[in-house]
């Protein structure tokens, strides 16, 4: 399956009540995560289907679509490649990934461009499937007797698990600040069913709370400062951010922010 081929099977399954199921979910925790995050630049990568920054009062805030997807959204403002963003170094307040790492062409590469353009300090939240879930385990018995119409979740490539993204994150010095798992109910296709067992969350949360087939986390970039040893001592500076800027903004126009704040 081709990448875009994965981004639109992602949105329809989104559509479907397990989808629907997992996206409320998420954002409940997306609205409570980003309500109280100040600055002045905000970002979203990827899925407009969740309002990721609805919740969000930094003055900024833009939806990033991947340059490569064919079905552009009403809300998105830029169009870019998610390993290659049109932003300074040390420029953005926040960034929220809905499942971007799991539709990267390298999830790395777009860890690490995050990790640039965020100021130290900056907030990233990851949402992710858990291939260590009850919805993991009946999407991994599907692939493995090559059934596709066995499969439960979308096809978006291997899955990274929660211990895995946290790895990653602490080799690029972000510190997990909060971390967040849902979705115990019974893998099944019903609504209806799907809410009948709606009362196991709060049980999942307290007894298995790693098991949940969606995770939400918030991470935190730490910069540590350097101690300058020598004859003379050097005066401290006050550092001044860098400006945000966006050199590709939908499809014909071109949009610099040049206001510096402290």
């Amino acid at each position: 399956m081709t990448r875009d081929a994965s981004i639109v099977e992602l949105a329809d399954w989104l559509q479907t009540p397990p989808g629907r199921y997992l996206l409320a979910w998420e954002q409940l925790r997306l609205d409570a995560a980003v309500a109280d995050r100040f600055g002045f630049h905000a970002l979203q990568l990827g899925l407009p289907e969740l309002d990721a920054l609805r919740a969000n009062r930094m003055p900024q805030r833009w939806l990033a679509q991947d340059g490569q997807e064919q079905r552009p959204a009403a809300r998105v403002v830029l169009r870019c490649d998610f390993d290659a963003l049109p932003f300074e170094s040390n420029s953005l307040d926040l960034i929220v990934l809905p499942h971007a790492l799991e539709l990267a062409r390298d999830p790395h590469r777009t860890l690490r461009e995050v990790e640039r353009v965020l100021r130290p300090e900056g907030r990233v939240v990851i949402n992710g499937f858990n291939p260590a879930s009850l919805w993991g385990l009946r999407q991994n018995l599907g692939r493995l007797f090559g059934a596709r119409h066995r499969l439960f979740m979308p096809r978006t490539g291997d899955f990274i698990g929660y211990w895995r993204l946290r790895d990653w994150l602490r080799l690029l010095s972000f510190e997990v600040e909060a971390a967040q798992f849902g979705g115990y109910a019974p893998p099944l296709r019903s609504d209806k069913w799907l809410q009948r067992w709606s009362w196991i969350e709060r049980i999942g949360q307290r007894w298995w709370p790693v098991l949940g087939a969606v995770y939400f986390v918030v991470a935190v970039k730490r910069v540590h400062g350097m101690r300058l040893i020598g004859l003379a001592k050097r005066s401290k500076r006050a550092a001044q951010a860098a400006p945000a800027v966006v050199t590709q903004v939908g499809h014909h126009t071109h949009q610099q922010q040049t206001q510096k704040h402290r």
